[in-house]
């Protein structure tokens, strides 16, 4: 091994572009659906050795000197969101007439960009470097940083984390509920780049071994511990049943009145109970943009829906919301991508707007200039959509309140984690349909597994297709819908879990974290 690595750290030019290329289209292979994570152990000192000889030349300048680090990280992103991303191309193929033209940036515009978080980090990471092995923990400091600012720079793109690399299963998922999400993405790095200094002699090789057997043995220690140990939550006890009608995107698009999909969900939400043990449903959820057309608009709609609940039931729909300015004369609209609470007398009692809204899916950033050159959002046919002014909770009854979370806005593990925690659930109704039969709906579906580890909340989750399913406090599935499988499933709603130790600490963990690793870094670097 040591053999390899110094041919590796010999490596230059295009070479070391492919392998850092390579290394990093490999990495996605530990995520959903193929949870390949050991994988990780191979190419994060793979990516050491490299970053041992991306040495720039002292005259070269202050910034030039920087372009061999650079490089070599943006080449280890831009292979590892190819292949982690390139799904999100089929959304363009829905109305390929109009949006196949943008595959080209869909697959590899996007993952360029956000190459460039890597890129930074690895030239962070240089800049301390050192040939121990605390060039491991500079190196996860970075990375660390780098994901915490994919959370919020451009409006924030957190899709997977590296964190999610490490945390394929329940077993792996319970440390995040300690430490959190920008915690784990530093955890994550520095557990998988450990081995690249197995191979050194003396007390680094010893030091190595120790740290990794910590971390590793911690991370699943911890899980066995929670899942078999620590108390179960009690169920709520209430019945709650999830609709997934598996309509397709194009099915939904098409010109008419919307009348089919609408029947389909009435009948899926109508259909008798299966499993005798259960109580009648007390409430039923629909998937985000459930309908193709401005519920509110049709009294009909509203009435077929209330004709359906029983007594005592309600409906939680994911629908498009329409605004009128009430100082115009009707031309000016708003529409908001929300989810909506519905009574069984047809009355909608409350309301939750979508906040975080996908950039160039469901509004255009510079519209106004775009919207001149032809562009227009994928997701949003004409009108666009409007961010809710903020997040709230949406009470579902008395002694029982949801957290909304629409679509990809279940993918901020931060930003859900600072949400103070409800008595309740999570709730994440979402449209994968957009992406086909590809990794994307199962990539979705497992970040909302870890952020209800993270909460010590259940997640009920109801897709148009995708994966809908029953997530408990825990992040272990209790009863699902696969990709493709139109029906509804019915379970009884899981309790939440007490609030861990350090929950309330996680920001501190991450930031004491990364001053920790950074100065091991440079204490390292100037015995050096």
């Amino acid at each position: 091994m040591q053999r390899l690595s110094q041919k590796i750290l010999l490596l230059s030019g295009w070479k070391r572009a492919l392998i850092a290329f390579m290394i990093g289209a490999l990495t996605a292979l530990a995520l959903a659906p193929f949870h390949f994570f050991f994988i990780g152990f191979l190419t994060f000192p793979i990516l050491v050795w490299l970053l041992d000889g991306a040495v720039g030349r002292i005259e070269a300048g202050r910034i030039a000197r920087h372009f061999p680090a650079f490089w070599t990280g943006w080449f280890f992103g831009f292979g590892y969101f190819v292949a982690g991303l390139w799904w999100i191309s089929n959304a363009l193929l829905v109305e390929a007439p109009e949006f196949a033209w943008a595959i080209p940036l869909a697959v590899l515009g996007l993952p360029a960009l956000l190459a460039i978080f890597y890129g930074a980090a690895t030239v962070l990471a240089r800049s301390f470097w050192s040939s121990s092995v605390a060039r491991i923990f500079v190196l996860a400091a970075s990375f660390g940083v780098a994901e915490w600012l994919r959370t919020f720079v451009l409006t924030g793109f957190p899709w997977n984390a590296l964190s999610n690399t490490i945390q394929p299963s329940p077993l792996m998922m319970q440390s995040s509920a300690f430490v959190g999400a920008d915690a784990m993405n530093v955890l994550a790095v520095a557990c998988f780049a450990l081995p690249a200094a197995f191979f050194t002699k003396g007390r680094e090789r010893i030091l190595a071994l120790l740290c990794f057997m910590i971390l590793l043995g911690g991370h699943l220690g911890i899980g066995v511990w929670r899942l078999n140990y620590s108390p179960e939550p009690d169920a709520e006890g209430s019945i709650v049943r999830i609709v997934q009608p598996a309509v397709d995107q194009s099915t939904k698009l098409e010109p008419g009145d919307g009348k089919e999909v609408f029947d389909a969900l009435l009948e899926l939400s109508s259909q008798p109970i299966v499993d005798e043990t259960l109580a009648r449903p007390r409430y039923i959820i629909w998937p985000e943009t459930s309908v193709p057309f401005i519920l509110t608009r049709e009294p009909q709609a509203v009435a077929a829906i209330a004709d359906m609940l029983k007594v005592g039931q309600s409906l939680v729909a994911g629908v498009v919301r329409e605004e009128v300015d009430e100082d115009s004369d009707g031309s000016q609209r708003r529409y908001y991508n929300s989810m909506l609470l519905i009574n069984d007398e047809g009355i909608i009692t409350s309301a939750a707007d979508k906040t975080h809204l996908v950039p160039f899916g469901e509004y255009l950033p510079f519209s106004e200039q775009l919207k001149q050159w032809g562009f227009k959002a994928v997701a949003a046919a004409d009108r666009g959509y409007f961010a809710g002014a903020q997040r709230r909770s949406l009470p579902i009854s008395t002694g029982l309140t949801a957290i909304p979370l629409i679509c990809y806005e279940v993918i901020f593990g931060g930003e859900i984690n600072r949400l103070e925690k409800t008595d309740g659930l999570m709730i994440n109704v979402t449209n994968d349909a957009w992406y086909g039969h590809t990794p994307g709906p199962y990539q979705h579906f497992h970040q909302s597994q870890i952020r209800a580890v993270e909460m010590g909340m259940p997640m009920v989750r109801a897709a148009n297709n995708g994966i809908s399913g029953f997530i408990d406090a825990k992040g272990r599935i209790k009863a699902k819908l696969d990709y493709g499988q139109a029906g509804a499933i019915d379970a009884e709603l899981p309790g939440s879990l007490a609030v861990p130790f350090g929950k309330q600490f996680q920001s501190q963990i991450f930031w004491l974290l990364v001053v920790l690793f950074t100065t091991i870094g440079i204490i390292s670097r100037t015995r050096g």
